[in-house]
């Protein structure tokens, strides 16, 4: 376990460096293009990755945003060979926007209600 934490928090430290010194094509190209691996370890299930990043969270120096957030779990979910999407949604009034995962059609790292809050405008 320790080891998916501090894996965790790496892509979270990696996608806080891509929206310092890139823009949002760059996170949103980033995640497009990582493939979903096949994995060697069978004893990881999607709550052992959520679990890890949700305590990568809790330990990281700073608050993690959503989309932060939602790149680094897509990418450790398709790293342990589950075909995550990122989507990101909004909803016009008042007007907020939103990051989270799915696996499938299930929410992963949130709310599994997300979609009926949030009109989905893409996913990678």
């Amino acid at each position: 376990m320790k080891r998916l934490v501090l894996k965790s928090w790496w892509l979270l430290l990696y996608f806080e460096a891509i929206m310092r010194v890139s823009d949002f094509k760059a996170l949103h190209l980033r995640v497009s293009k990582e493939p979903v691996r096949r994995c060697k370890e069978t004893a990881i299930t999607p709550e052992a990755l959520n679990h890890a990043m949700d305590l990568a969270c809790v330990f990281y120096f700073k608050q993690v945003l959503c989309l932060q957030r939602s790149a680094a779990t897509t990418l450790l979910f398709r790293r342990y060979g589950f075909p995550a999407e990122m989507l990101i949604g909004a909803q016009m009034l008042p007007f907020k926007s939103h990051a989270w995962v799915e696996v499938g059609e299930a929410v992963v790292n949130d709310k599994p209600y997300m979609r009926e809050i949030y009109q989905a405008l893409d996913r990678c």
